[in-house]
């Protein structure tokens, strides 16, 4: 595998009885590490009860939500979870601090929330993320950061997020009718940077 972060969305239905879930129904998750990476299964509690889980490396339990209807076409600005959706799809490694800072930032939100921390053989730490609302599972490896590394990082997201850079000086006041520049960016990614390096600790042990 080129990397090791993916999204895989909740099953509509039981793996095992192929029952469809309702809005609101008990569901249970399981995780299984194999050949093509970490695979994701959902079962009703009935399935469940009988359900081997030698093998398993992890099981956590939630309440399935129905999809919700594909937003209306707009244009919109980029935020924190668009922007790490998109690049997890790009696949590019060179992306991988920034996509684990996103990952606290929208956790934090309580956007995603955390299910499992999984240990490599060797040594890397795979963070297992469920999204609130989608159910969809999101795996982001865990660089491990130092304190000193937060800062670069942090103005790394803050670009990507429509800010402009840390320490830059301030824009002139704009004409009425003009976008000014996202200074929500800035706050958000100041803000949790901080919380990442507190939550985390300086080198993302102790979770």
């Amino acid at each position: 595998m080129s990397t090791d972060w993916n999204i895989q969305a909740p099953a509509c239905t039981c793996t095992a009885c192929q029952k469809t879930f309702a809005d609101g129904d008990q569901r249970f998750s399981l995780l299984q590490f194999g050949a093509e990476g970490y695979a994701r299964h959902d079962y009703c509690p009935a399935c469940w009860a009988e359900k081997e889980r030698a093998g398993a490396t992890g099981v956590w339990q939630g309440v399935f939500r129905a999809p919700p209807p594909p937003p209306e076409e707009a244009l919109k600005k980029e935020t924190a979870e668009s922007l790490l959706r998109h690049m997890m799809e790009t696949e590019d490694e060179r992306h991988g601090n920034a996509i684990f800072i996103l990952a606290v930032m929208l956790e934090r939100r309580r956007i995603l929330v955390e299910r499992d921390v999984q240990t490599r053989d060797d040594g890397m730490k795979i963070r297992v993320y469920e999204h609130k609302k989608t159910n969809e599972t999101f795996f982001i490896p865990d660089p491990q950061l130092k304190l000193a590394e937060l800062t670069h990082v942090q103005e790394e997201v803050v670009l990507l997020l429509g800010g402009s850079p840390l320490g830059a000086p301030k824009p002139a006041p704009q004409a009425a009718g003009q976008t000014a520049p996202t200074a929500e960016a800035k706050a958000e990614a100041k803000a949790e940077e901080k919380t990442a390096a507190d939550e985390h600790g300086s080198s993302t042990d102790g979770v």
